[in-house]
């Protein structure tokens, strides 16, 4: 094992790191979608009478998107946290 940084592993091919990147782009492309429909279906009336926001459907949006980054944002710190904790108690 080597204490240099980068050398104690295998480095991926570039078909691992495209295949990273597309499973990436998937996860971020799903979170985008559901972040549309949840916020759009809560924030903007079906019967479109503008042609832009009003001010209470921007505020709305803003804080929908808000809270939504937040809940990931605390959902994703929650499984890498249990990960790291099962990982820890295998290692043992």
């Amino acid at each position: 094992m080597s204490f240099l940084p980068g050398f104690g592993r295998p480095q991926p091919s570039s078909a691992e790191k495209i295949a990273n990147a597309e499973v990436e782009m998937d996860m971020i492309s799903e979170m985008m979608s559901r972040l549309n429909q949840s916020c759009v279906k809560k924030c903007i009336q079906p019967d479109y009478r503008e042609a832009d926001l009003t001010k209470g459907e921007s505020v709305c949006l803003d804080r929908c998107v808000g809270k939504f980054f937040d809940v990931q944002m605390k959902v994703s710190e929650k499984m890498q946290g249990d990960a790291a904790m099962k990982q820890g108690q295998m290692g043992m």
